[in-house]
């Protein structure tokens, strides 16, 4: 009973990690194989674990390893800052792989640990993707009749590689005075995601939906085009994000084209980086006279053929173009009087906070290169000591975090970078500051406190958790 127990319990830690790092790389198998940043981590809790329970078929080594694996694993979840979410497909898995344990018990070869917890693995994998395969399809039909049935609805849908939730959230502060007005939440951006809002959250007398849509794969914004059939679209710039899915910049553009396929396209406004000059209103080239400090961001925009001038409570001269294209999208769907008196900074992306004497500047939403250079040189006009948190660019490709790092010495006295990702690069060019490396997330808190004073300026850059 107590080798049973000890097995099972192998079993469940086991799940329990795979699980973990699917839901952190959106459930796709082939991306925690190849693009997983942490891959040690996957020879610590899969291979050794496999390994030694192996090699070691002694009923109180098995148990002992199963002691120790329970241990650490423990302690990996505990210094997480995004450990897994228990939802419903998350409790589904756990019930296959209980399953697919009792199921093997009867097989001959159940005394192979190896065996046993592959099996059930593999068919806890094989039987939640069957599952949540039919329970999408019934979703996905429950949204669609939910669409149909409210056909005065107008939809605006916005993609783009950087800015895509901002540009949303500012539609929805300057629409939601004149329009009943709902937008996806946070971050969400899949068409999972987008039918799971239709169906919880959009209410059937809302005027206007604001959708994000995001790609890591050729089709994945085809899917919502053609699903959500927007009247408008809102294309941001085109770059590197995600480069390491797609290849290349022509691809990443290729795919956020898609969203152009939509049967009720009324109106497309763009960046100039998607090269739609011909078809699209091209909302950058509209701006000029961007005037950007700790204290606000102005911008004169040209609508209609009349120069307009605009004054936002926002951060960061890249939020005058933002603006600009929540403008265009907000116009087209109908609303008369423009004011950003409402729009709201968006969380993490040029948050302004005081405190302690301090000015914290939270960007850590902000991953691309355009964007976290542009929030660099807004800070450099600070007169005291600047602070960067940051782990560099992610996903962006060969050289970004070379280029960081050259403006990076010029602005800031203390860097400190928070991933070894990135680490070498960041440091390639960095002969100015002083320079830590924070190998221990949890021990931000106390770095802080005994490395700054009042006075000085924080900017938290492009924060990753700590599974990257």
């Amino acid at each position: 009973m107590i080798l049973i127990l000890a097995k099972f319990s192998f079993v469940m830690i086991f799940g329990y990690y795979v699980i973990t790092a699917l839901q952190w790389f959106s459930y796709k198998i082939n991306r925690v194989i190849f693009h997983y940043t942490k891959p040690m981590w996957h020879i610590y809790f899969i291979i050794l674990p496999l390994i030694l329970i192996s090699v070691f078929d002694s009923i109180i080594y098995q148990i002992s390893i199963t002691i120790l694996y329970l241990i650490a694993t423990i302690l990996w979840a505990y210094k997480l800052d995004k450990r897994v979410v228990i939802t419903a497909r998350v409790k589904r898995f756990f019930a296959f792989l209980v399953v697919g344990f009792g199921l093997f018990s009867f097989c001959p070869y159940s005394g192979i640990w190896l065996f046993h917890t592959l099996f059930s693995l593999v068919f806890a994998l094989v039987f939640s993707a069957i599952s949540e395969k039919i329970i999408a399809i019934w979703y996905k039909n429950q949204a669609l009749t939910k669409l149909k049935s409210m056909p005065n609805l107008k939809i605006i849908l916005v993609t783009a590689s950087f800015g895509k939730t901002s540009i949303k959230n500012f539609i929805y502060d300057i629409a939601s005075g004149e329009l009943k007005t709902h937008k996806t939440p946070r971050s969400v951006n899949t068409l999972l995601g987008i039918i799971r809002d239709i169906n919880d959250n959009l209410s059937s007398d809302c005027e206007l939906y604001i959708v994000e849509a995001g790609a890591r794969l050729r089709g994945d914004i085809d899917e919502i085009a053609k699903f959500i059939n927007p009247q408008i679209v809102v294309i941001g710039q085109i770059g590197g994000a995600h480069l390491e899915y797609f290849g290349s910049i022509d691809e990443i553009r290729a795919a956020k084209l898609e969203a152009l396929n939509s049967n009720k396209l009324q109106n497309i406004i763009a960046h100039s980086s998607t090269n739609l000059a011909s078809q699209a209103i091209i909302y950058d080239e509209l701006v000029s006279g961007v005037k950007s400090t700790l204290d606000g961001l102005w911008f004169d925009m040209s609508l209609d053929g009349i120069k307009r001038h605009f004054k936002a409570n926002l951060l960061g001269e890249f939020n005058s173009y933002n603006l600009a294209a929540a403008i265009l999208a907000a116009m087209s769907a109908g609303v008369k009087n423009i004011n950003l008196d409402s729009v709201k900074s968006v969380e993490h992306r040029l948050q302004k906070i005081e405190a302690g004497g301090k000015i914290i500047i939270d960007d850590s939403f902000n991953g691309n290169l355009n964007g976290m250079i542009s929030s660099y040189k807004l800070v450099s006009e600070f007169n005291g000591r600047k602070i960067l948190l940051t782990p560099g660019i992610v996903e962006g490709g060969d050289g970004v975090n070379s280029e960081l790092s050259k403006v990076i010495n010029d602005i800031f006295d203390i860097v400190v970078i928070t991933s070894a990702l990135n680490e070498s690069e960041l440091k390639r060019y960095l002969n100015k500051p002083e320079v830590f490396v924070l190998a221990d997330k949890a021990k931000m808190n106390e770095f802080l406190a005994s490395h700054t004073m009042s006075g000085d300026l924080i900017l938290f850059s492009n924060d990753a958790p700590s599974f990257i």
